[in-house]
Formats: structure tokens, C-alpha cells, sequence
């Protein structure tokens, strides 16, 4: 394994975590999830081609995985809800709890997108990769990923504005 992957590697460790939150919403499998895919990286290395996107070919590796995870969980149902976590982070006061409020109002909207479009929108929006780049990882066309980003933010408008 050249040193080069594996410095690549623990720096993205947070946008991988991130992504696997989305996909799945439970800590501790998106843990699992980002560990899998970190365990298929490291063992096909070589696959990488040295010059591209390092961060678009992990996010593609973790999808998959997800992919393969719900392959094999189908019938199983093993799921856990983000927000039945108690774990807050925070300083008491009036400006931490509002943004709380507006964060968690956002999060309940992003949420209830449908899972395709949930899943253009943080890696559009949330790992600023290219719509040909988010393409390649969800293996859809581009202009699929246009269309379902549209779709997401006109919804999340339309949720976060109404309340």
C-alpha cells in the first residue's frame, strides 16, 4: 500500500463518516460502514488510479458497501432512528438551543427525502463533489443527479419554510 493512500485515507475518515450517517442514521453502523469500506480500500489499493479523485473513488467503495449491506439486512429490518440519540453537544443558552431547533428542522426535512435524493444532496451539496463525480459513485447518469438535487432542494424549501 503506498503511504499516499493511507494519509488520504485517515484525512477523509470525517466525510466518510458523514456520508455513512446519511445512508444508514445510526452511529454506530456507520462506524461498521466506514470501516468496511476502509478494510476494501486498503486490500484493493492498486485499484486506485494515482491523479484521480481519492475522496470519490472511498465515497463510491462506501456506497457499495452500504449497497451490499442492505443486500444482506433486507430481511433482518436492523435499523436505528438519529434522533432517539441523547448525546447533545452544547452550551446552555437561547442562541445554542435556536440553532438546535433550526438544525434539527432541517435534519427532520433532509430526512424525509427519499434515500436517492438524500444521497445526491450530501455529496452535492454536502462533500462538494461534481454532479459527474456524485454520478459515478450512485452508478446513475447525471442528469438523474440533477434532477433528484432539484427535487431535494425544492422539498427542503418547501418543508423548512412552512413552520
Amino acid at each position: 500500500m503506498p503511504a499516499a493512500i493511507g494519509q488520504e485515507l485517515v484525512a477523509l475518515l470525517p466525510r466518510l463518516r458523514r456520508f455513512a450517517l446519511v445512508l444508514c442514521r445510526s452511529q454506530t453502523l456507520a462506524d461498521d460502514l466506514v470501516q468496511g469500506a476502509c478494510e476494501r480500500a486498503l486490500a484493493r489499493a492498486d485499484s486506485w488510479a494515482p491523479g484521480s479523485r481519492f475522496d470519490a473513488w472511498m465515497l463510491r467503495i462506501l456506497h457499495n458497501h452500504w449497497i451490499d449491506h442492505l443486500r444482506r439486512t433486507r430481511a433482518e429490518g436492523m435499523t436505528e432512528d438519529v434522533t432517539t440519540q441523547t448525546q447533545l453537544i452544547g452550551d446552555a443558552g437561547e442562541d445554542p438551543i435556536f440553532s438546535r431547533l433550526v438544525l434539527s428542522k432541517v435534519q427532520k426535512a433532509i430526512d424525509a427525502l427519499p434515500q436517492e435524493q438524500r444521497e445526491v444532496l450530501v455529496l452535492v451539496c454536502g462533500e462538494d463533489l461534481s454532479y459527474r463525480e456524485a454520478a459515478e459513485i450512485l452508478n446513475v447518469p447525471v442528469g438523474t443527479v440533477m434532477s433528484r438535487l432539484a427535487r431535494a432542494r425544492k422539498r427542503l424549501v418547501e418543508m423548512t419554510a412552512a413552520a
